[in-house]
Order: C-alpha cells, then sequence, then structure tokens
C-alpha cells in the first residue's frame, strides 16, 4: 500500500537526521512551502500592479510573459520541489534532502525570481540561466534517491518533472525569439496537470481512504482500476492534443470526453461523504477544476469568443493547480511539522478564499462586460489567501516539529 505523503511513522534515524539542521532546511517543503506561499503574494501584487500602469514589469522580457512564467515555473515549480523532496523519502525509504544542498536548491530559486525582476537593466540573460538550472537540479536530486532506492513505481511523477524542466526552457526560448510563448506554456501546464491526475489521483482517494474508515463508513473510495487507466490515457492524449494543435476539431472532442472521464472518476472517490473534514474536501474540489478545465476547453474549441479560451486556461492554472497545491500544503505542514490533521477555522477561511479566485478567475473569461473588475477581485483573493496561510502556516514551518506525548 502507498506510503501517505505526510507519514505520520517516521523512522527515528530520518528524525534524529533532519535535527541536524535548522528546521527550516530540515526537510523539503519547509522552504519551498514558504517561498512559494510568499511569492504567489508578491507575484500577483507586482502584476496587479503592472496592468493598472503602477509599474513596468521585467522589461526586456515581456510583463505578460512573465506573470505565466512565474504562475507556472515559479511558483508551481516551487510546489512540486516542495512535494518531491518530501514524499521521495517516504516513497523510498531513503533520508531526505535537506542542510547545505537543500539551502542551495533554495538560493538557486529565489535568486532567479529576483533575477527577473532586474532585466531592464541586466538583461533577461541571467535570469533564465539561473531559472533553467532550478528544475534540472531537482529532478537529478530526485531521480537518484528513486534509482538508489530502487522505487521504480514512481518514476513516472518524475518524467512529467523532466516535461515541466523542458517547458520552462522552451518557454524562455519561446519569449526570446518571438516575444511570446504560448506552445511552452501549455506544455508547462499540460505537466502540472498530469502531476495532478497522477498524483492527486493517488493522494485524494488514499487520504479519503483512511479519514473514511476512522468515521466508519461503509462506502470507501474506489481503487485504481483500469477505469482510473482510461481516464489517464484519454486525458494524456487530449492534452498531447491540446499542445500541438489547440484549436482542431479532435481536440474538443477529446476534451470534452476527458471532461466525463475525469468527473466520473472524481465521484468515485467519495468526496460527498468527506464534508465534515474540510482537509480532504478540499482535495476533491481542487481535483474538480481538472474536469471543468477539460470542459471549458472543449466548449472554447466550439466557441469563437476567445475570452472563453482563457476562462478554460484559468480553471486550470488558478484553480486545479491553484487549489490543489494549497490543500497539499497545508495538509503536509500540519502532518509533518506534527499538528493535527483537521482544518482550523483559518485553513476553512484560506480555502474559501482561494475557491473563491477561482471563480472570479474563470467568470471573469466569459462575462467580458465586467473582465477587469474580476480580474482585479480574484488577484485580491488570491493574495488573500495566500497570506492567510502565511500567517497560520508560516510559524509551523519555521519551527521544529511538534512531538506528540
Amino acid at each position: 500500500m502507498q506510503r501517505s505523503f505526510e507519514a505520520e511513522t517516521v523512522s527515528g534515524r530520518r528524525r534524529a537526521a533532519a535535527k541536524a539542521f535548522i528546521p527550516l532546511f530540515s526537510y523539503g517543503f519547509r522552504p519551498f512551502f514558504l517561498g512559494a506561499a510568499l511569492w504567489a503574494v508578491v507575484a500577483m501584487a507586482l502584476w496587479l500592479g503592472s496592468i493598472a500602469g503602477l509599474l513596468n514589469l521585467a522589461d526586456g522580457y515581456g510583463a505578460s510573459a512573465w506573470h505565466a512564467h512565474e504562475m507556472i515555473f515559479g511558483y508551481g515549480a516551487a510546489v512540486v520541489a516542495g512535494f518531491l523532496l518530501t514524499a521521495v523519502p517516504n516513497w523510498t525509504g531513503r533520508l531526505p534532502v535537506a542542510g547545505w544542498r537543500l539551502l542551495l536548491l533554495f538560493i538557486l530559486w529565489c535568486t532567479a525570481r529576483v533575477a527577473f525582476l532586474t532585466t531592464g537593466f541586466a538583461g533577461p540573460l541571467p535570469a533564465v540561466v539561473l531559472d533553467s538550472l532550478f528544475l534540472p537540479s531537482v529532478l537529478l536530486l530526485m531521480a537518484r534517491e528513486v534509482l538508489v532506492g530502487r522505487n521504480w513505481r514512481n518514476a513516472t511523477p518524475l518524467a512529467l518533472v523532466a516535461l515541466l524542466a523542458a517547458a520552462n526552457i522552451g518557454f524562455h526560448f519561446e519569449v526570446l525569439s518571438t516575444g511570446s510563448a504560448s506552445t511552452a506554456s501549455r506544455v508547462g501546464v499540460a505537466a502540472l496537470i498530469g502531476l495532478i491526475m497522477l498524483v492527486g489521483g493517488r493522494i485524494v482517494p488514499s487520504f479519503t481512504h483512511t479519514w473514511l474508515l476512522r468515521m466508519r463508513a461503509k462506502r470507501l473510495p474506489a481503487s485504481f482500476d483500469r477505469f482510473d487507466l482510461l481516464t489517464l490515457l484519454v486525458s494524456g492524449v487530449a492534452l498531447l492534443l491540446w499542445i500541438l494543435r489547440p484549436g482542431a476539431t479532435a481536440t474538443g472532442i477529446l476534451f470534452l470526453i476527458a471532461a466525463s472521464l475525469q468527473t466520473l472518476r472524481l465521484g468515485r472517490w467519495g468526496g460527498q461523504n468527506t464534508w465534515r473534514e474540510p482537509l480532504v474536501l478540499v482535495l476533491h474540489l481542487g481535483y474538480a477544476f481538472v474536469p471543468l478545465g477539460f470542459l471549458l476547453g472543449g466548449i472554447s474549441v466550439f466557441e469563437p469568443h476567445a475570452l472563453v479560451g482563457t476562462a478554460a486556461l484559468h480553471a486550470w492554472t488558478v484553480g486545479a493547480i491553484g487549489v490543489m497545491t494549497l490543500a497539499v500544503m497545508t495538509r503536509a505542514t500540519r502532518g509533518h511539522t506534527g499538528h493535527e490533521l483537521t482544518a482550523s477555522a483559518l485553513t476553512l477561511v484560506t480555502y474559501a478564499t482561494v475557491i473563491t479566485a477561482s471563480v472570479l478567475r474563470i467568470a471573469a473569461g466569459v462575462l467580458p462586460h465586467v473582465y477587469g473588475g474580476l480580474l482585479e477581485f480574484s488577484g485580491i483573493a488570491w493574495m488573500a489567501a495566500f497570506g492567510l496561510f502565511l500567517f497560520e502556516y508560516a510559524p509551523m514551518l519555521l519551527r521544529p516539529r511538534r512531538e506528540r506525548g
């Protein structure tokens, strides 16, 4: 049976190794969840300031390209790194990457974020080089752990991280050569959605199963079977077509089929029975944006209005990616720092706020007459959600694990 991400039973050897370092650099989730949340607030504030005409953002690279990049490959890559650096030791039974190696990796990510803000006078090349090194570094560290631990079952998520790393480099190439990066953006989003479908398809039913057992529920989530495999294959092909031919009729049809299959898949996990524990329920709500993105994407192929396409894209980027990553960040932080696996009142407000940001951003794509206002309110709600996360969870991330008596 798959080991749980928060791993309640951690070996004494791994705990002793973690205590050898300051808390922030004792486990991968700590610096990268903290950095991702902080950057989610700062990057959105800068973007809102840019579209309001209050500042010139990323001269020499492009404000729109910077925004897309920092949401997908800045924020998104940080959460992926934090997740993998924490999950892979649980998968392999090996010690976590910690100490100076984790510190250097985090410095590399931070330096790239700062470098993109200096492109106006330093040019884009330093930022591009630094940023392009980050994901390959994470991939090499994690691949080594999987190879040494002979944990071949979990090599697939690393393949998607490799795709994300390649998309990041391709993004820079597209921006510097053409001024935009529509193809690489789609590859990056597809890689992140692929990770949510694959890893989320493990942890959502797993955590739901554990909670429902505790509640002595009679109906438990369905186990992974051929239907899940079919859903992943159809969805994967749909994403591939979206990358290559986003406006093709075949892409639209496959998107609508994938939306139906993903909806059925989600329904098999019994999320409607988890309403009493928001820490579990939010995983189902976050995953629900995956089929919604496929649905809106399919509609956008047959609906000529351009904003419908942005609604589909943001159902994935703000909805699926934003909500799912925040859900995982809260749960993993609580589990790994020794706190109860139950959502506090403030965590519940955090979830409601990020879901509000997602709904407003999607609505902006289908209500063009109020597009600007919805865009701004969505950005404010996004910043509020991650600000609330920092307020409640930053102390947990900075302090040693709380040992339960």
